[in-house]
């Protein structure tokens, strides 16, 4: 993996990162102007926090085919992350629009990039292909690639990520495209979603908690002891991802020989109980946990990183603790200019 980790010049290999506006996208496109690559960024949308790197950015709705081929032109290497989704609140309501939307920006973008002549495709699905049967229990089994079959995926979105997956491989097959498939495990950082409905439980976590030290009570009722709201009982168990790492992990897959689907997460499983006292730790607080009713997703996931490791020599680093922390300070300070911001409006307005 040297040259994953050295200074080698990039600049003749031209990238695309789809969904470039995106969490994860937005900072793969700095991991990849850091190593030098000429990098183009497409998405619906610019990235929210700060300005895209990318030495072109094109807003482009990818589930047009003229726009795919438009994206794809004079390619060498596609990072695949355009997609509609979102945390357990979205994907567990919107089934048909996920289905539809992400199998038409997945197929036209491939077939696009076949047609452009790109050389390596790297798509990126998610441990949601995992059959449900798998995962019945708080203390699950780790996952491991194999486990993928006999397939019943959780929710529209795992469906339409599995059979993605199965068009990548015979992409390669068929075409002799260098595809590339890795499945998250519950990515989070800073920079990304965390408010709306479409953030994820790390993320709605640092709010709550935010909110909760900010304010007093729970998210936007100030007064009272801070309090923040779990779906469920709370014991569902997950592994999380710093993006840091994720984007690390995308990179060193790229650039392998390796043509099957591989996990990147990490393999410490901790339950949402859990994680909301993590983010309560880094933001220095105490807080009262209220269970309420909510989409809670499959009871147990987590990792199984031994073919992770196998195949890249190398597995994510950062500890929940200090990512979470440093996501926690990014996302306090959100929400302190919302809070300003709400104060400034309400001022002008008495």
């Amino acid at each position: 993996m040297d040259n994953a980790t050295n200074g080698t010049n990039h600049s003749t290999t031209r990238v695309l990162v789809t969904g470039a506006g995106g969490f994860i996208g937005h900072h793969l496109v700095n991991y990849l102007k850091d190593k030098g690559y000429w990098v183009r960024g497409v998405d619906i949308k610019e990235p929210e926090f700060e300005a895209t790197r990318a030495d072109e950015f094109e807003l482009l709705d990818l589930r047009d085919r003229a726009n795919c081929l438009q994206a794809t032109r004079g390619i060498d290497h596609v990072y695949a992350l355009a997609a509609d989704m979102g945390g357990m609140g979205f994907i567990s309501k919107y089934h048909a629009e996920i289905l539809h939307n992400n199998i038409l920006i997945n197929t036209h973008t491939m077939e696009a990039a076949r047609l452009n002549g790109v050389t390596h495709y790297l798509y990126t699905s998610s441990a949601c292909i995992y059959p449900e049967y798998l995962q019945t229990e708080a203390e699950v089994k780790p996952l491991k690639e194999e486990d993928a079959y006999p397939a019943q995926p959780q929710d529209a979105y795992g469906w339409e990520k599995l059979i993605t997956e199965q068009l990548a491989y015979h992409y390669n097959k068929q075409y002799g495209i260098e595809t590339r498939t890795v499945r998250f495990h519950n990515v989070y950082g800073e920079l990304g979603t965390w408010q709306g409905g479409r953030e994820k439980a790390p993320a709605a976590m640092c709010r709550k908690t935010a909110y909760a030290k900010l304010l007093g009570g729970k998210e936007g009722e100030p007064g009272g002891a801070p309090r923040i709201e779990i779906w469920g009982d709370g014991e569902q168990t997950r592994s999380f991802m710093h993006v840091d790492d994720c984007v690390e992990g995308v990179y060193r897959l790229m650039m392998s020989d390796c043509t099957e689907p591989l996990n990147l997460g990490r393999d410490r499983m901790v339950t949402i109980n859990h994680l909301a006292q993590i983010a309560a730790d880094a933001a220095g607080i105490e807080i009262e946990q209220a269970h309420i009713d909510g989409p809670m997703g499959v009871r147990g996931r987590n990792s199984d990183n031994d073919k992770l490791k196998e195949v890249l020599g190398w597995e994510p680093q950062i500890a929940l603790e200090d990512g979470l922390d440093r996501t926690y300070k990014w996302i306090e300070q959100q929400v302190k200019k919302k809070l300003a911001r709400e104060e400034a409006e309400a001022t002008l307005a008495a």
